[in-house]
């Protein structure tokens, strides 16, 4: 596990299998996995929209899929961590 601060209010936890998770303030927000982006539905402020936004532009990823995940997906992913 390795905790990287992206920009302000922005951090990137990166997990044992490599997955890495955005957090915006102190909530998980989106996940990038080996093949795939995955962000939340809520909505919680422009903030964290342009927190996800520029995570995803600075991955230079291009992913086959995206998807959006209830809050609670994040929530139980870095459970325990």
């Amino acid at each position: 596990m390795k905790i990287k601060p992206i920009a302000s209010n922005m951090t990137e936890l990166t997990l044992a299998n490599g997955d890495r998770v955005l957090f915006s303030y102190a909530t998980p927000v989106a996940l990038f996995t080996q093949d795939e982006f995955v962000q939340t539905c809520k909505k919680w402020s422009k903030t964290t929209t342009k927190h996800i936004n520029k995570w995803f532009a600075l991955s230079g990823w291009l992913l086959a899929t995206n998807r959006y995940e209830d809050q609670e997906y994040f929530d139980n992913l870095v459970k325990g961590v």
